[in-house]
């Protein structure tokens, strides 16, 4: 039972301050590993804060009250945790943690422009997400938040990239359960989801950043 409450938070500031402490120590591990094998990520410059998500919850336009998330979020952004480039994350919450890189739910420009890039090279595509390391790390492939019905103005029909270009997003996800998450193999798992995740994130910066002349 979750105590989602304002005043049981105040009275357990202090405790969620050295949990919070911990996982920037942790992010700061993993922007230092990634910076190996991902020049991006080491010349950003990433600040360990802005890399974690904050514990309020915005509730602006939403009917749940609750005033606190139940999980926490780590990006790691080359261009910042609301850049339109792709990004590796990390989600931690109990029976529900998981860990991956893409891009969510991109806006209508990005998201135009990775589709054009899907649907112009399609080989360059396949070989990204048919590598055998990103089918053994992600065995459930590319995932959306969600999917047209019919392909996209702009785009044939018949195109061989057409269930790719329906989709909204474009991200993969290696679910952690909560013994593995807390075990001293963790965050070589988390590393090597990453690392799988690279060309997938490679793939999609080329495309907003780098879009091919037509």
């Amino acid at each position: 039972m979750w105590n989602n409450k304002k005043e049981w938070f105040d009275k357990h500031k202090s405790e969620y301050g050295l949990v919070k402490n911990d996982l920037r120590a942790v992010t700061g591990r993993m922007i230092e590993k990634v910076s190996e094998f991902d020049a991006d990520i080491a010349g950003a410059g990433l600040d360990t804060k802005k890399c974690m998500t904050r514990i309020n919850r915005d509730l602006r336009f939403s009917k749940d009250r609750t005033p606190y998330k139940t999980d926490f979020y780590i990006v790691l952004n080359r261009g910042g945790k609301n850049s339109a480039a792709a990004f590796y994350y990390l989600h931690i919450q109990p029976d529900n943690s998981f860990a991956g890189g893409g891009v969510y739910n991109p806006q209508p420009g990005p998201l135009n422009l990775i589709r054009t890039a899907i649907d112009a090279d399609f080989e360059s595509w396949k070989k990204v997400i048919g590598n055998s390391r990103f089918k053994r790390i992600f065995p459930s492939g590319i995932h959306s938040p969600s999917v047209l019905s019919k392909v996209p103005k702009g785009f044939e029909q018949s195109s061989p990239a057409a269930d790719f270009l329906k989709m909204k997003g474009f991200y993969t996800m290696e679910q952690l359960s909560d013994k593995e998450i807390v075990s001293g193999e963790a965050f070589g798992k988390v590393t090597a989801c990453f690392k799988a995740a690279k060309p997938l994130i490679d793939f999609i910066n080329q495309a907003i950043y780098q879009p091919a002349k037509s």
